[in-house]
C-alpha cells in the first residue's frame, strides 16, 4: 500500500530542517518528499504534528535469556513502537551472556516476538569476565553488530588488547564503558557534598575520565572502531574532543537521564534514581546537553534496564542500578527542545541518524530510498507519566507521576504501523 502523509512537520536530521510538508512511503521505503500525492495512494493528514526518522536505540536490555520475568522481547518490542522506537540494539549482560554463536542465534529467533527491528550486541570477552576474547568472527557472521562488556570493565589491559586488535582485523565495532573499575567498585552515588551528607558511598568523576584515557590509549594502539556507551562528566570532554580531533574512529554516547536528572534527584534514596554510573552534578548535565548540542556527543540511549519490585524495594546500597526507558526516552528527551536547548533536527540526529550511520544502517533519514521507519508524534501534548500504565514488565522510571510533553500518536516499521495512540 502507497501512503502519503500531508501537512507534516518533517524532522529531518540530516539537512537539519524541520519544516512542513508531505512524504510519500510505498513498499516500505519512502519514494519522495513533498511531491504530489500518487495515483490511488492513502492519504494520512498529519495536523501539523513531527513526522520524523524512527529512533534507533544502541543499549537495551531485554530479560531474555535468565530474566524474562523483567522483560521480553514482545514486552520491550510493545513499549518500543509506543515509544517511536523503530531498532532497539540489545545488549549482551543477559544469564548466560551472549558470548557464543549458538546463544546469539537464540536471542535471534526470539527476537521475532517483537514488533520493531531488534539488532544484537555480543559480549567482547567469554562470561564478560575481560579475559578471553569471543569468538568475534562466528559471532560476526552470527549477526552481531559491536561487541561489549557492558558495565563490566576489564582489568586486564593486555587481554583487552588483543581483543582489540582482533576486533581490528575484522572491522568490528566495540563498545566500552568508561570507568576506573578499582575506584568505582561499591559506589552507589557520585562523590561529593550530596554524597557525604546521604551517607552514600561515592565514586570521582575521575573514575570515568580515567577508564576513557585508558581506552583511548588502546585506539589509538590498535585503530580499532571505538564506540563510548556513556559519557556523564564534564572531565571526560576534553580527552574525546582530542580522540576526534586526532582522528580517532571514536563515537560517543550519553543516557537520556543524564541528560535531564542530577543527583540532587535522588532525594531521600529513591532508588528509582539510582543508574551506572550514577547521576552527576547539575554542572556535569548541563556540560552534557551542550556537548550533544554541538556534535562532540553523538548519540542518545534510553538504557533501558528493567528491574523487578524486589530488587529496587531495598537500601539505596543494595538496590539494582537502571530504569526502563523505551517509552519515556523521546518525552524525556523533548524537555531538552522544550528548554530550547536542542531543536528537533539536532534531537533526532543524536536519537536516530548517528546511532544508524555508526552501525552502517539505512534508518534515521527521511530521504528518497530510506527504510519508511517513521514515528508521528506530538511535541507539546501533556500528561502525567503513570508508570504502571506503561507496557514493559518492569515498571522502574524515575519519571513516575512527572508531568511530560510530548505523545507518540504512530509509528510505521517498513510503512507499516506497529503503534497508533
Amino acid at each position: 500500500m502507497t501512503l502519503h502523509f500531508t501537512n507534516a512537520r518533517l524532522i529531518n536530521p540530516e539537512a537539519g530542517t524541520d519544516e512542513i510538508g508531505s512524504l510519500t512511503i510505498d513498499n516500505g521505503v519512502i519514494v519522495a518528499v513533498d511531491a504530489d500525492a500518487p495515483a490511488g495512494s492513502t492519504e494520512l493528514d498529519c495536523g501539523g504534528h513531527c513526522l520524523a526518522p524512527g529512533i534507533v536505540d544502541i543499549g537495551v536490555k531485554i530479560g531474555e535469556p535468565g530474566e524474562r520475568h523483567k522483560e521480553s522481547f514482545r514486552s520491550a518490542g510493545l513499549a518500543a513502537s509506543a515509544g517511536g522506537i523503530t531498532t532497539m540494539v540489545v545488549r549482551p549482560d543477559t544469564t548466560p551472556a551472549i558470548d557464543t554463536p549458538e546463544t546469539l542465534e537464540f536471542v535471534t529467533r526470539r527476537a521475532a516476538e517483537a514488533r520493531v527491528r531488534i539488532l544484537h550486541m555480543a559480549a567482547l570477552t567469554k562470561a564478560r569476565a575481560g579475559h578471553e576474547m569471543v569468538e568475534i568472527g562466528f559471532m560476526l557472521d552470527a549477526g552481531a553488530v559491536a561487541f561489549t562488556d557492558v558495565f563490566k570493565v576489564s582489568t586486564d589491559t593486555k587481554a583487552l588488547s588483543r581483543a582489540f586488535t582482533y576486533a581490528r582485523s575484522l572491522g568490528a565495532l566495540v563498545i566500552g564503558h568508561p570507568q576506573e573499575p578499582g575506584l568505582s567498585a561499591g559506589a552507589a552515588a557520585t562523590s561529593g557534598k550530596f554524597a557525604s551528607l546521604r551517607g552514600l558511598p561515592g565514586v570521582s568523576a575521575m573514575a570515568e575520565r580515567i577508564g576513557l584515557d585508558r581506552d583511548l590509549g588502546l585506539v589509538e594502539m590498535t585503530g580499532i572502531r571505538y564506540h563510548v556507551d556513556q559519557i556523564t562528566t564534564a572531565r571526560s570532554l576534553p580527552a574525546l574532543e582530542r580522540a576526534k580531533a586526532n582522528g580517532f574512529d571514536v563515537t560517543a554516547g550519553v543516557s537520556i537521564h543524564h541528560l535531564t536528572l542530577n543527583e540532587i534527584d535522588v532525594g531521600d534514596y529513591r532508588t528509582f534514581f539510582k543508574f551506572t554510573p550514577p547521576l552527576r552534578s547539575e554542572e556535569d548535565r548541563m556540560a552534557m546537553v551542550q556537548a550533544v548540542a554541538e556534535g562532540l556527543i553523538d548519540m542518545i540511549g534510553s538504557f533501558h534496564t528493567p528491574a523487578d519490585e524486589e530488587s529496587k524495594r531495598l537500601p539505596f546500597e543494595e538496590a539494582a542500578s537502571g530504569a526502563v526507558g523505551l517509552e519515556t526516552l523521546l518525552p524525556a528527551a523533548l524537555r531538552l527542545y522544550h528548554a530550547g536547548q536542542l531543536d528537533l533536527p539536532t534531537l533526532f540526529a543524536a536519537l536516530a541518524l548517528n546511532p544508524a550511520k555508526r552501525l552502517g544502517l539505512p534508518q534515521g533519514r527521511l530521504a528518497v530510498g530510506a527504510p519508511a521507519d517513521l514515528v508521528l508524534f506530538d511535541p507539546y501534548a501533556p500528561y502525567l507519566l503513570d508508570r504502571f500504565k506503561l507496557h514493559s514488565k518492569s515498571k522502574n522510571t524515575p519519571f513516575d507521576g512527572c508531568r511530560m510533553e510530548g505523545k507518540v500518536l504512530a509509528t510505521y516499521v517498513a510503512g507499516q504501523a506497529v503503534y497508533q495512540g
